[in-house]
């Protein structure tokens, strides 16, 4: 076969098929023989129907299946000979002037580009490393003891303070007018804990059960609530209740109810130590990740297939769907999602994926069996019963998939690190965790 490949513009390409007319008939000849000795029609028995009828019947689909196997088979070949990598489907027409006896075709679509990687001796990237300290523990830990502090009704003589929950009823409104969400009865919330707006949390401070007060609040210009954002409220508030938390104290009894055989104050750190520093060490990972990720598609020059684009934001916009789906939202289905909204993540996405492959291709940074076993090892350790988590990897193709994705990144950003002009930073705990 002699294949002529039309360069259209940048990456978009267009072949002409032609197929001999006496093949299609032959085979759509063939397909209905078969389909005759098994289809079943009223006053026939079966593999009797007579095949004007069955013609009549399937001639249009049938013609139309084997159109469709011919040219996809042919445009197979054709791009094979011409050793093409196609990107997404081809666009595919039929044309005229074919000849007696023919049937043309073009098929236009796109090739995977030339993808040209920069000099990663020059690129930039900043790596972060941080240390799980001793105040990093104590946090930890803190917050492992709210998470089972008990709570006991304050004295009548005492206000409000810090780490008390109180319990209120409150109405607010804007120039004597009440407004949506600023009614509440037998609201509860934490003092000093950020659940409400800073002056709210002061003004409730001190109060004492049975207490009223009406104070100002200004909502800040960016709340969330769009229509009192800005405004000035009035706020009246009366205190139902006030409870004083008691946190238990850290000793072997806590370790125990924590899971810590030996129940020991030491041992409760160790574990949180080792759990802090897992946690710590995959976000590392994924926030050096981005940055290698990052000088990567600027240092790289290539064409992004339209198509894959095209696919990309396809599979975003049915993410979209599923997750208002599991929002509960009615007609997820037919909500209308603007495809632009999606178009540079998903372009991103696509240039990102081409440079990695190729950059994985050429450095022969595939993922290894030991390699697999190790990352799912280390991730299940943060299990109960880590053996179970192992053979549940291992025993799924599409898990198995994804875990190979990640060491392939792992691979990248390591290699990248190894060759780039490498910025070190030690960030601090919190600012590594809240990120």
């Amino acid at each position: 076969m002699t294949v002529t490949v039309e360069t259209l513009e940048k990456l978009e390409r267009r072949i002409t098929l032609t197929l001999a007319a006496d093949t299609i008939n032959h085979e759509v000849e063939s397909r209905l023989k078969r389909l005759s000795r098994t289809v079943k029609a009223d006053g026939f028995r079966p593999g009797k129907v007579p095949m004007s009828v069955v013609t009549q019947r399937y001639g249009y689909s049938v013609h139309y299946e084997v159109m469709n196997d011919k040219v996809g088979q042919a445009f197979a070949e054709a791009t094979s000979e011409a050793k093409l990598r196609v990107a997404g489907q081809p666009h595919i027409t039929e044309k005229e002037g074919a000849g007696d006896g023919k049937i043309a075709f073009d098929a236009t679509f796109e090739v995977y580009p030339d993808v040209k990687l920069g000099d990663l001796s020059a690129a930039e990237v900043e790596r972060v490393s941080t240390e799980v300290t001793d105040a990093a523990i104590d946090k930890t830990l803190d917050i492992l003891r709210k998470q089972r502090r008990t709570f006991a009704q304050r004295p009548a003589a005492e206000g409000a303070m810090e780490g008390d929950r109180v319990t209120i009823d409150f109405e607010g409104k804007i120039d004597g007018v009440p407004f949506d969400g600023g009614k509440a009865e037998a609201f509860q919330f934490m003092i000093g804990e950020g659940q409400m707006l800073e002056t709210f949390d002061k003004a409730v401070r001190g109060m004492k059960a049975g207490e009223s007060k009406t104070f100002p609040l200004q909502f800040p210009a960016d709340y969330q609530g769009k229509e009192v954002a800005g405004k000035e409220a009035d706020f009246l508030v009366t205190v139902k209740k006030i409870e004083a938390q008691n946190l238990p104290e850290v000793n072997e009894a806590f370790a125990k109810s924590l899971g810590i055989k030996e129940g020991s104050v030491e041992g409760l750190r160790a574990d949180v130590k080792r759990n802090l520093e897992r946690e710590v060490k995959f976000r590392v990972l994924a926030r050096n990740k981005a940055a290698v990720m990052d000088a990567l598609v600027k240092s790289a020059e290539l064409d992004v297939p339209k198509a894959l684009v095209n696919g990309e934001v396809e599979r975003m916009i049915e993410g979209a769907r599923a997750d208002l789906k599991k929002r509960g939202v009615k007609d997820a289905d037919t909500t209308p999602i603007p495809s632009e909204i999606f178009q540079p993540q998903a372009e991103r996405r696509v240039r990102l994926g081409l440079v990695v492959g190729e950059l994985v291709r050429s450095n022969n940074l595939q993922a290894k069996p030991a390699q697999l076993q190790a990352h799912i090892e280390e991730m299940a350790q943060s299990y109960e019963k880590p053996s179970e988590v192992v053979r549940w990897y291992l025993g799924d193709r599409q898990r198995m998939a994804e875990v190979e994705a990640v060491v392939v990144e792992n691979n990248v950003a390591e290699f990248v690190l190894s060759k780039a002009k490498v910025t070190d930073k030690v960030l601090p705990f919190d600012e590594l965790m809240s990120a």
